[in-house]
């Protein structure tokens, strides 16, 4: 039974590996990528007001990856747009979500089990990118570990590490939504999957391509699959970051005791002595809360002013 249960495991893998993406798989993760892309603030009203710059931030989102890993590896970044069959299946995806009448192909694919058929293609889209981008680190960089499990991270991630030149076009900045600072579930998956793709290319993993693909594949949709029907938002691996983090990354720092200490000099041991000599001032005038920007400063005028 162990035979054949092994040489059944044999054969899915394999058919796995030699699985097509295109059309179906590939058109599966567009619909996902232009559908989330909608669905974050402002995006609306940028397909309105400016329909070019609303297609080419779903090109990004549809083709970062390949432009990413254009840009890491010295070839052209605008490669990817060459395929002229996927970039027009690609932008009739963008044309049907954001723009066909009342919304009739957005809200079919955002029904609950169509939906969570489409993300689970689009997962297995992303192990074959993974895969692709260690591949092509691996023919130029035979040996060069980091460099293969980069660019399979940015061929399969490109388009959340590219977020922020993607709100740029929509004339929105913010930095502080940057992937490396909060980084997100599928980057994270996606970093895990170019390592043990990358140890395994390396012969550090004892395992085939086609079963570390399978078994890869199954987990990360079996779980794509469970956080969305769950409504679950927390990453599987939180327990392992956290314990990582407190062992390794809490350390005591001696810049740790500054804010304690500015506190103290605006209660009045430092600074307000200061600014009671030089103005005459109370203490409490100097360490008082100044507005961020112009607009608080003004907001707070008028409310003295009514």
């Amino acid at each position: 039974m162990g035979l054949l249960s092994l040489l059944f495991l044999d054969e899915l893998s394999h058919g796995l590996a030699h699985l097509s993406m295109f059309p179906f798989f590939d058109t599966a993760h567009y619909f996902v990528t232009v559908m989330s892309l909608r669905e974050q603030k402002g995006v609306l009203q940028v397909s309105r007001s400016s329909p070019l710059a609303c297609w080419f931030s779903s090109m990004l989102f549809c083709f970062g990856g390949g432009l990413l890993t254009g840009l890491m590896m010295a070839e052209p970044p605008i490669a990817p747009l060459a395929n002229g069959t996927n970039v027009l299946i690609a932008s009739t995806v963008w044309y049907l979500v954001f723009y066909c009448p009342k919304d009739l192909v957005y809200c079919l694919a955002s029904f609950m089990p169509l939906r969570v058929v489409l993300s689970g293609m689009k997962e297995v889209t992303r192990t074959f990118k993974v895969l692709a981008g260690v591949n092509q680190a691996h023919r130029k960089y035979k040996d060069a570990l980091m460099v293969m499990i980069a660019v399979g991270w940015a061929k399969a991630a490109g388009g959340g590490l590219m977020a922020n030149f993607e709100q740029l076009i929509r004339g929105v900045w913010k930095p502080e939504t940057n992937e490396l600072l909060n980084m997100s579930y599928p980057t994270k998956i996606t970093l895990i999957g170019a390592v043990l793709f990358s140890l395994q290319k390396n012969q550090y993993l004892p395992l085939q391509t086609n079963h570390l693909m399978l078994f890869y594949t199954v987990f990360i949709v079996v779980n794509k699959a469970r956080m969305m029907l769950t409504g679950a938002t927390a990453s599987p691996f939180a327990t392992i970051e956290s314990l990582v983090q407190n062992t390794l990354f809490c350390g005591s720092s001696p810049y740790a005791a500054l804010p304690a200490e500015e506190n103290k000099s605006c209660n009045g041991t430092g600074s307000a002595a200061k600014n009671g000599a030089a103005g005459n001032h109370p203490p409490t005038e100097g360490c008082r809360a100044l507005p961020e920007n112009r607009e608080d400063s003004e907001i707070t005028s008028c409310k003295k002013t009514d």
